[in-house]
């Protein structure tokens, strides 16, 4: 005797061993023996065989026809599927027919319901046109993935995928058919999807990857910005000397320019000028929402997106050889001593007669033409020498240490996908005259909004602890009694806040803020959480190009200086890499390494110690 009979959810056929009532002993077509209860069994049979009977019942499946079957069956209504087998055939169904239908009920539930042992009823025949739509769609879908796929695998990203692909690699959303496609085909060439993306035009580089996932998490988008009326400010009083800046080549926003005039009385006048964006904007309008979303300028070797739109900034950066308008801070100075005697605040528009790159002045900038006063053969030497002396003096009194050895910035140079990577002593001269002229700015016009009853946004440092807040408490390691961020209104948005404040004074108007005002500690807390995450990704993509120098310049091994647990500082560059068996080495050892091909799209390289250099 054999029995077709139900077994976890699926049907199959075994010989009876034993027979007790309630229960079967039974063995499968394959050798297995076990117990079966007698309200499992579907269907008791002689012949034939039970491994037979399932393999003739599944030859004969491909013969029901399931829509056909539907039809057979009684509607509204519960059967059996020995009955419907019956009716099917026309006929006492035989073992291997009846088992057929069952197959054919089993695997179909989309057309018959289980209801029971052996007991179905149909769909209504709305349901199952539902469902059959449903299936159409499922095919037509599979279809289109399966295409989509072969042109990714192909290198053509179809229009459908890259209409969004940002959001696809960014923040995939698994249950769509394009993240399906992209994934499938990225698993089946073994690359990431970003490499997917690369290879089918996309993505030009790795850089690209980095670059639009920072963009696409913070930004958004990184778009023009809104339109903005052109504000006249040819009312404004005209400052009378003209004014240079001090800048790197690429710097574009610049935010900051000097003037200097002997007064010919033993006293000196100098104007620290520093651009006036707020101007030209409100707070809320449509630009001040732009600049707030993103809170200061992201920097990254050979490429930034500015705070302020692009329009905006060339229209109130100080650039050579025009009028511009500048919130400017006069000093007089004493020449025998070179001590402030009288500081005042205007509201003006200065002539900008030069913008000075670090490449047109530093080499005459020593420290022994300075100090002996012997500068000569760049512009403004004159005013140079002078301003190098008053920063000087301006660091002496505010306590500043100098930090020896001077630490190492590193310079970037990214043009056409080749880099280079130059090493800058900081805290040269030119670095002295800006930072101090600036620290002098900031301490000032913190204390202006101070003693004008005034809320801004101070940078505070008070037992080690560093942070931005309303409060205008000392910044310690500065060594002033007061710091607010003013001189970079076109980079920060701290800056343009106070620059608001300033200006409401000067102008005669209402404050934006008052005292008291909880939005003044919002700024503060989301332009703190910018401006670390901005620092990690400018950090990130200079370990980018430092990367990439390693891969151009094909360094297989080179020199590292030894930092903490087993890291090291690769020469010549930031980059900082694990050094796999120096984990003993003591910081500042240098060593020769062997490095592997550098990943792009992972930030990473391998680094073995070879030898002690």
């Amino acid at each position: 005797m054999n029995v077709f009979h139900e077994e976890d959810g699926a049907l199959k056929a075994s010989t009876v061993l034993a027979d007790q009532g309630a229960s079967l002993q039974v063995e499968s077509p394959h050798g297995k023996r076990g117990k079966l209860k007698a309200n499992q069994v579907l269907l008791r049979f002689e012949r034939p065989s039970a491994g037979e009977l399932l393999a003739q019942a599944e030859a004969l499946l491909p013969k029901v026809d399931v829509d056909f079957l539907w039809e057979c069956c009684p509607q509204d209504l519960e059967f059996g599927f020995e009955e419907l087998a019956a009716d099917y055939f026309g006929h006492a169904p035989s073992p291997v027919e009846a088992a057929a239908v069952a197959l054919c009920l089993h695997g179909a539930p989309m057309f018959f319901y289980k209801k029971g042992k052996g007991r179905y009823r149909p769909a209504t025949e709305e349901n199952l046109r539902a469902a059959k739509a449903g299936l159409e769609r499922k095919a037509r879908e599979e279809a289109q993935r399966a295409g989509w796929v072969e042109a990714l695998k192909a290198g053509t990203c179809p229009e459908e995928l890259r209409a969004r692909w940002r959001d696809h690699l960014f923040k995939p959303d698994r249950n769509t058919l394009e993240v399906k496609a992209l994934e499938a085909a990225a698993a089946q060439g073994h690359m990431t999807v970003a490499q997917l993306l690369a290879h089918c035009g996309v993505l030009s580089a790795a850089v690209d990857y980095h670059r639009e996932r920072f963009v696409y998490e913070w930004f958004g988008y990184a778009g023009d910005g809104p339109d903005q009326p052109v504000v006249d400010w040819s009312d404004l009083p005209r400052a009378p000397a003209a004014a240079f800046s001090i800048d790197d080549a690429t710097t574009t926003e610049i935010d900051d320019a000097f003037s200097l005039v002997d007064l010919q009385d033993g006293t000196w006048r100098l104007g620290v000028h520093i651009a006036a964006p707020a101007l030209g904007m409100r707070p809320d309008d449509a630009m001040d929402q732009f600049a707030r979303a993103r809170m200061s300028t992201v920097y990254m070797p050979g490429d930034k997106f500015t705070m302020l739109p692009e329009r905006l900034v060339q229209q109130y950066t100080l650039a050579e050889g025009r009028w511009c308008p500048a919130l400017s801070l006069y000093l007089t100075i004493r020449s025998d001593d070179l001590s402030i005697i009288g500081e005042r605040t205007v509201l003006e528009q200065v002539q900008i007669a030069a913008n000075l790159r670090h490449g047109d002045i530093e080499h005459g900038l020593t420290p022994e033409a300075l100090q002996a006063r012997t500068v000569s053969g760049i512009p403004f030497a004159s005013e140079l020498t002078f301003l190098w002396h008053f920063a000087n003096g301006l660091a002496d009194r505010r306590g500043h240490v100098e930090r020896v050895p001077a630490p190492l910035d590193y310079n970037f140079h990214v043009q056409d996908g080749v880099v280079s990577i130059l090493p800058r002593v900081r805290g040269n001269p030119i670095d002295r005259i800006v930072s101090e002229l600036m620290i002098h700015t900031n301490q000032h016009w913190g204390g202006y909004l101070k003693a004008q009853g005034l809320p801004g946004i101070y940078r505070t440092q008070v037992n080690g602890r560093t942070g931005l807040g309303t409060e205008p408490l000392p910044h310690q390691g500065l060594g002033v009694a007061q710091y607010a961020w003013s001189s970079s209104p076109l980079r920060r948005y701290v800056d343009l806040v106070n620059q608001w404040q300033l200006l409401s004074h000067l102008q005669g108007r209402l404050p934006q803020w008052t005292a008291g005002d909880d939005a003044l500690s919002g700024i503060a807390r989301a332009f703190e959480t910018a401006y670390d995450t901005y620092n990690d990704f400018q950090r990130s993509m200079e370990r980018y190009w430092s990367l990439q120098w390693l891969k151009q310049e094909n360094v297989l091994e080179t020199e590292v200086a030894m930092l903490r647990e087993g890291n090291g500082r690769v020469r010549g560059t930031p980059l900082v890499v694990r050094v796999h068996g120096a984990s003993e080495l003591a910081p500042g050892t240098a060593a020769r390494v062997e490095l592997g091909i550098p990943d792009l799209w992972d930030l990473s390289v391998t680094c073995h110690f070879r030898a002690l250099a």
